[in-house]
């Protein structure tokens, strides 16, 4: 008898593979180690952040940034050929998330709804044309702004026109400032002192006109207010301390008037009471004489 032949294996049919998205990548730089073009350009950078975040101080959906990576895609990660804008916001958003940089895969999808960037001679050709088509064609930025610290004449911006294909370039007004319709302010140009700086600086101005002040400054604003606030009272008191001076000299020449009258009075008194003395000490010298004093008065 032959022996048992071993049963040939079944084969087996491989399990279907499980296909499964790209994950995003999670080893991401968020400090390109590069330094701002001149101090000028950070103190305007961080002027505009602080100045921005106090005009949107009473929403809690928003967050504004600058100098800081804005990922938005694997091949921009790669090549890692994008930097971020000088200054950006964004609005609709969790506020007090813990940020290194703007991860559109993290945020919803959502892009910057403004930015600005701060021009310099080496990086304007770069910000009109490259970045300006990022801003336009992917990020889809409503508004954006360009700005050079250095020639207070090179302010200029764009507002996303969808209807008329992309951006459309914002005509200043007399003031020569431009509206931004997302934040609803004006961006213009103000001079004065930043951090012992003395020039003109990019500035954010809300609807009326006014200036939109960084939290130093209106910690400066405030304390100049008490300061004048507490000149005042100082002013009212000492007002109040001369008019009760006036009152008390005036209270004091009334009281001297009055003694002087008193004083006359009991002089012309004491000159009455004489006087009566001097007729009775004449009438007894008189009637001891036997003389009628009515007969020297009628002879």
């Amino acid at each position: 008898m032959s022996p048992e032949l071993a049963p040939e294996p079944v084969p087996q049919t491989p399990e279907a593979e499980v296909w499964e998205p790209p994950m995003p990548p999670t080893d991401l730089i968020f400090d390109d180690g590069e330094p701002l073009e001149s101090n000028r350009h950070r103190i305007a950078m961080n002027l505009l952040i602080e100045s921005a975040d106090s005009a949107l101080a009473e929403r809690n959906d928003y967050f504004v940034g600058g100098n800081m990576f804005i990922y938005y895609s694997s091949r921009q990660v790669r090549n890692q050929d994008f930097r971020g804008p000088d200054f950006f916001a964004v609005l609709g958003v969790e506020e007090n998330r813990d940020r290194q940089g703007w991860v559109v895969w993290e945020e919803n999808g959502r892009y910057p709804d403004v930015i600005v960037e701060l021009m310099s001679p080496s990086t304007a050709k770069f910000d009109l044309n490259e970045k300006k088509q990022i801003y336009e064609r992917t990020f889809r930025t409503p508004d954006y702004f360009v700005f050079d610290p250095f020639d207070r004449n090179s302010l200029r911006g764009w507002h996303l026109d969808t209807d008329a294909g992309g951006y459309q370039e914002l005509e200043p007004d007399e003031r020569g400032w431009l509206w931004s319709s997302q934040l609803n302010l004006w961006l213009g140009i103000w001079e004065g002192s930043i951090l012992h700086v003395e020039t003109f600086w990019l500035r954010f101005y809300d609807a009326d006109g006014n200036l939109v002040l960084c939290p130093d400054e209106k910690a400066q604003q405030e304390a100049e207010k008490a300061q004048q606030r507490a000149e005042a009272e100082r002013q009212r008191a000492e007002q109040e301390r001369q008019r009760a001076e006036q009152e008390r000299q005036r209270a004091e020449q009334e009281r001297q008037r009055a003694e002087q009258e008193r004083q006359q009075a009991e002089q012309e008194r004491q000159q009455a009471e004489q006087e009566r003395r001097r007729g009775d000490r004449l009438a007894a010298k008189l009637q001891e004489l036997g003389i009628d004093p009515e007969t020297l008065e009628n002879p």
